[in-house]
């Protein structure tokens, strides 16, 4: 069989679906691989690297894509640009369905078969092929990062000769795997933490990780598979009241709540932001989907008198190289299951299979996108179970977050 992999074409996005390490294993498993010239050159893998794990070089992406009988993206692919694959070529990738539901159909005119990585179900199994996890892991990293560079001041405690400098206050509100991972990077740098979630069974994971857990006279919002419930418009407003002393206090914010399909929760309203102290900084890593701060804008510095929101987009593609990494990995592990002595076989009696495909053989079989489109299939899968999951086996244990938090609508994307 043939694997294509092409240049994303979406602005801002750095990643790529194959790195040549799983295009050795590609290859290996009696495939042909061709990958458009520059795929990799954001995440820094050259062509070069490409063509010594075996992979052809195509000069376009319609000579890459020319016959292929799967296609590898880490963003939703324009349909106009699959007019060469094979007939019933598997698309496999970040589809990002709501909202976009006339591109999703017209991936299926294209005659494709379409996963959608993001609905990978949280079962033991499929953690390996959790395209979500690995993602918002580096996600937390780098809201911390982007923190601190913000932040114009240090993180830690400094004992000096001179005095003693105090360490700073960062707020972390969602603990799911972005909100864990940022915890444990806060920790490292220094800073003293403070995090929330509506889940009540985050509370034990917070604290592991050496952070101070706050509890709000709140009912808890736990829900099925490790996700938080959509809360009320009512919920939201006594939250907000009972958060703004908790952001009044803290040198840094970071959001991480993201509801899939949705526009994120407002958890830090104008405010609020005006109650903070001048230098403070907020990191919103739901700008994307319309930000967790009121006065986020994705992908800008605002400065709000003395406070600085950043609205962070595609965290991810900031550190694209292990980003791509671990993303490429999934993609790898999900062809495991798919692809069986070169043939493609996907048994669509697997749940895996069936929570992640959104287009089979070109009609939509996703309940929620066919419903949009004002289309009556019998054969359309629920919107995708999770169920919360575990450490990337690649983690190092010693001081890895544990990621039994799913990403949740209080947690993150």
């Amino acid at each position: 069989m043939k694997i294509a992999i092409v240049r994303e074409r979406t602005d801002g996005e750095t990643r790529v679906a194959a790195t040549p390490e799983t295009v050795t294993r590609f290859i290996a498993l009696g495939n042909n691989v061709a990958i458009e010239a520059g795929a990799g050159a954001h995440a820094r893998f050259p062509d070069a690297d490409y063509k010594t794990a075996g992979a052809e070089i195509a000069a376009t992406a319609d000579a890459a894509l020319k016959g292929a009988d799967i296609v590898l993206t880490v963003r939703r692919p324009d349909a106009a640009l699959l007019s060469g694959i094979a007939k019933g070529a598997l698309v496999v990738g970040g589809m990002d369905p709501y909202g976009h539901e006339g591109d999703i159909a017209a991936l299926g005119r294209a005659g494709a078969t379409v996963i959608a990585m993001e609905f990978m179900p949280r079962i033991t199994r499929a953690q390996v092929m959790d395209i979500l996890s690995s993602q918002a892991n580096l996600a937390g990293y780098q809201g911390v990062i982007d923190a601190a560079v913000n932040f114009d001041r240090a993180f830690p405690m400094m004992m000096t000769a001179a005095g003693t400098v105090r360490p700073a206050k960062v707020f972390v509100m969602g603990a799911g795997v972005a909100g864990l991972q940022a915890i444990a990077t806060v920790r490292r740098l220094g800073a003293v933490v403070r995090a929330y979630d509506v889940r009540a069974a985050a509370k034990e994971e917070v604290q592991s990780l050496g952070a101070k857990f706050v509890e709000l006279d709140l009912e808890t919002q736990d829900g099925a598979g490790g996700y938080a419930k959509e809360q009320s418009p009512e919920y939201l407003a006594k939250q907000q009241e009972l958060l703004a002393a908790e952001v009044a206090a803290a040198d840094v914010v970071i959001t991480t709540a993201q509801i899939p399909g949705r526009k994120a929760p407002i958890l830090v309203t104008e405010a609020m932001v005006h109650g903070m102290s001048e230098g403070a900084v907020i990191i919103d890593m739901a700008a994307d989907s319309g930000g967790n701060c009121e006065l986020s804008v994705a992908g800008e510095d605002v400065r709000i008198g003395g406070v600085t929101v950043v609205g962070m987009s595609n965290p991810p593609a900031g550190m694209p190289t292990h980003a791509s990494f671990l993303y490429s990995r999934n993609i790898a592990n999900f062809l495991g299951l798919v692809v069986k002595e070169g043939e493609l076989v996907p048994d669509f009696e697997d749940e895996i299979v069936i929570g992640t495909c959104v287009v089979r053989a070109g009609q939509v079989v996703h309940g929620p996108t066919a419903e949009a489109l004002g289309l009556s299939v019998a054969a359309a899968a629920p919107a995708a179970t999770t169920a919360a999951p575990a450490p990337e086996p690649d983690a190092e244990p010693s001081d890895a977050p544990a990621e039994a938090g799913a990403d949740n609508q209080q947690g993150e994307s």
